[in-house]
């Protein structure tokens, strides 16, 4: 019966086939259905043997063949329809699924699990029962992840608020200006913890291994100074965050970073530290005064710390850097050195994309109230 489907190739279509094969760059079951037109062309090859060569059934050969006679090398190529599993959910069950996934979890539990929305559906609708890999597949094809969670906190979209992030997204908008420079502040934290034995490098066929026993040894408070019209930073380690090392942090500004700037303007978070007053609890008046000269902060608004750049250096900070056991101050201290150092001969900077333009697009409803009371 498979001869009367004989394969018979033009010169075309056997250049098409080989360069399709040599390039493997397609799906297995394209491929195979390739190597059986090449194997079947011409009679070559009995079913018998390019199934045996191909591991693959004698009907998936036939299936090919006929494609090709009756309607050519493209359809014999394709995918034919596959039938697959049939749905096992039915509309009003995806929607049970999606709502559970959405509401809060069980009393005594975190979050949603795969196993607990699948209880769950089975309580709630007619199923006798429903796979994991069914509530897997339903909550990926709803771009639902329930056992996930974001934080994120944007502060009441009042006139206070919009007047503070207008004025730090126009600082943001400052072209570069030497004798004006902008500059973001922040503080992170890293404890200070030591190996109670020593870890073992990666090598050949083996993963590197660290004993889950460590010793901590200290908490340290990391300021972090980014400029990115320069794509420089500076990262200084404290063991306190108190207003003497705030100060501290701007007299190094003005006297040893930018010495030569006229103004130096200063995007900050409003924490109790970051104020014009830590300088005269560290420092003589005069001496707090002329400090405060040179420096213009502009705070962010409450719960908007993301309207701060020098976040995101944090977090590449962490990633890069910090994202392992260090148990000395000199070791913290070098490897910040070091990552500071890489980073600013990489010129590395950020392409801040959020204006009041943006502003006025994304949060409009904030400006339509504000205009309404108006």
């Amino acid at each position: 019966m498979n001869i009367t489907y004989l394969v018979e190739l033009t010169q075309e279509e056997l250049h098409t086939l080989k360069t399709l094969l040599s390039k493997g760059l397609h799906n297995a079951r394209l491929l195979k259905r390739a190597n059986i037109l090449l194997l079947a062309n011409q009679h070559q090859h009995s079913d018998k043997d390019i199934s045996q060569l191909l591991n693959t059934s004698t009907s998936t050969i036939y299936r090919t063949k006929k494609r090709f006679v009756e309607e050519g090398l493209k359809v014999a190529l394709a995918e034919g329809k596959r039938t697959g599993q049939p749905k096992l959910l039915s509309a009003n069950d995806d929607a049970t699924l999606v709502s559970i996934a959405c509401s809060e979890p069980p009393d005594g539990r975190a979050r949603w699990t795969l196993s607990l929305i699948a209880d769950r559906l089975i309580t709630l609708t007619e199923l006798e029962s429903v796979s994991l890999e069914t509530v897997r597949q339903r909550l990926k094809n709803n771009e639902l992840k329930p056992w996930q969670k974001k934080m994120w906190c944007i502060g009441e979209l009042d006139s206070d608020f919009i007047a503070q992030m207008e004025e730090v997204l126009d600082i943001y908008a400052m072209p570069a200006d030497e004798k004006h420079p902008v500059v973001n502040f922040d503080e992170a934290m890293k404890q200070l913890v030591s190996h109670v034995k020593p870890p073992k490098l990666a090598s050949p066929g083996h993963l590197a291994k660290e004993d889950y026993e460590y010793r901590r040894e200290d908490v340290a408070n990391i300021y972090l100074m980014y400029d990115r019209h320069r794509g420089w930073r500076h990262a200084k380690a404290t063991a306190t965050k108190k207003r003497e090392d705030f100060a501290a942090c701007m007299r190094d500004l003005v006297d040893v970073h930018y010495p030569d700037a006229d103004k130096i303007h200063l995007v900050l978070d409003n924490y109790t530290t970051h104020s014009p007053g830590s300088l005269y609890k560290a420092y003589p008046a005069a001496e707090a005064r002329r400090i405060l000269k040179k420096i213009e902060f502009h705070y962010t608004p409450k719960h908007a710390s993301w309207l701060n750049m020098v976040e995101i250096e944090i977090g590449v900070m962490n990633r890069q850097c910090l994202d392992r056991r260090i148990g000395t101050w000199n070791d913290l201290r070098l490897s910040l050195k070091a990552w500071e150092t890489t980073r600013n001969n990489e010129k590395a900077s950020i392409n801040w994309m959020f204006d009041v333009d943006n502003a006025w697009s994304k949060l409009n409803r904030a400006y339509k109230f504000l205009n309404s009371q108006n």
